[in-house]
């Protein structure tokens, strides 16, 4: 790699580390917002992103009961506002977060709110005007990147485990084309490490290493939302219902919005549990919702605190079983639509 890449590498965690500090909340205690930190209510909690004026409104007041106030100008959402979705027993929160824009026009404080609150989201559903075309959405991606939101990526495959001494140990699976033993060192030392064991088992960016580094990331699903395909040509609607991860809806028409229901539900990848009880037939109407990787552990928490402690055994139907019902303990994982009978001691 020539000079250049290095130098490039070297900014780029410069970089990287300054907008880390940026994110850290600064050290003195803040005036508390209104509006905000909201209580974590229903299974999943979905953030709806977007820039002002794109129907992040209509659509939330469309799909629950919640009148967000709305108007047909600029910068009206302030605060934060939840409404709840129900949907396949599942009750799903949605925010309406302020545009980021706004928040970070409001001062640091707003924007670092709404990326809060947005960073503890299971998926963002990004609101986009089809009419605008692709701006938008580089906008608004840069924007969580540079707070460390990474969009339908996954963790990047590094093992990075610092060490108390004996220098830099680097190894790599792969063929690395993007970083070499190097850079990789130049970058720890610009975060004052000198001690680590760093092994990389797919080749990544230096811009993935560093998120390694710093740990502070988050991975999430992303649905991307165009709204207002009734001002657009079909052809247009075409290609954007193409792009992956790509949903076209009109609120104000009312088109496609039970689609967008299903793919959120597939993005969610919630798992529904139903419980029985001995000798009595498993009670459908009450599902048990939990986030995918869900062990035996999870559904006795959800029942009653204190119904881990007293666990015997539990009899699983389903297909998370090699033949049901089958016996199993509290580390075993359920899958959508497991039936479970707790056995307590």
């Amino acid at each position: 790699a020539t000079t250049t890449e290095y130098h490039l590498g070297l900014l780029k965690a410069k970089l990287a580390k300054y907008r880390a500090q940026l994110l850290e909340p600064s050290k003195s205690p803040a005036a508390k917002g209104e509006g905000f930190d909201v209580m974590k209510s229903g299974d999943a909690r979905v953030a709806l992103i977007g820039f002002p004026s794109v129907g992040k409104s209509t659509f939330l007041s469309l799909m629950t009961s919640t009148a967000s106030e709305a108007a047909s100008y600029e910068f009206t959402t302030l605060t934060c506002i939840p409404g709840v979705i129900e949907y396949k027993g599942a009750n799903i929160q949605l925010l309406d977060l302020p545009g980021i824009i706004e928040g970070a026009a409001q001062g640091k404080g707003r924007g670092r709110q709404v990326i809060a609150v947005a960073r503890t989201a299971d998926v963002v559903i990004m609101m986009l005007d089809a009419t605008k075309g692709e701006v938008q959405r580089a906008l608004l991606e840069k924007e969580l990147e540079s707070v460390g939101i990474r969009l339908n990526k996954s963790k990047p495959n590094i093992y990075f485990k610092p060490k108390k001494g004996g220098g830099i140990s680097f190894n790599s699976t792969v063929t690395l084309t993007q970083c070499s033993e190097k850079l990789v060192q130049l970058i720890l030392h610009e975060y004052k490490i000198f001690n680590a064991e760093v092994l990389f088992r797919e080749d990544c960016s230096p811009d993935e290493f560093i998120d390694v580094i710093v740990g502070n990331r988050v991975y999430m699903p992303c649905l991307y939302v165009y709204n207002k395909i009734d001002q657009i040509s079909m052809e247009e609607v075409d290609r954007l219902a193409r792009r992956p991860h790509s949903v076209v809806i009109s609120c104000g028409m009312k088109l496609n919005l039970d689609y967008l229901l299903e793919k959120l539900w597939e993005y969610l990848a919630l798992t529904c549990i139903y419980t029985k009880k001995r000798g009595q037939r498993p009670d459908f109407t009450d599902a048990i919702i939990l986030r995918k990787g869900a062990s035996v552990e999870h559904v006795c928490h959800r029942i009653h605190r204190s119904l881990a402690s007293q666990f015997k055994y539990a009899l699983v139907w389903g297909t998370s079983t090699k033949y049901s019902p089958q016996r199993v303990g509290l580390t075993h994982m359920m899958e959508h639509e497991d039936v479970i009978q707790i056995v307590k001691k």
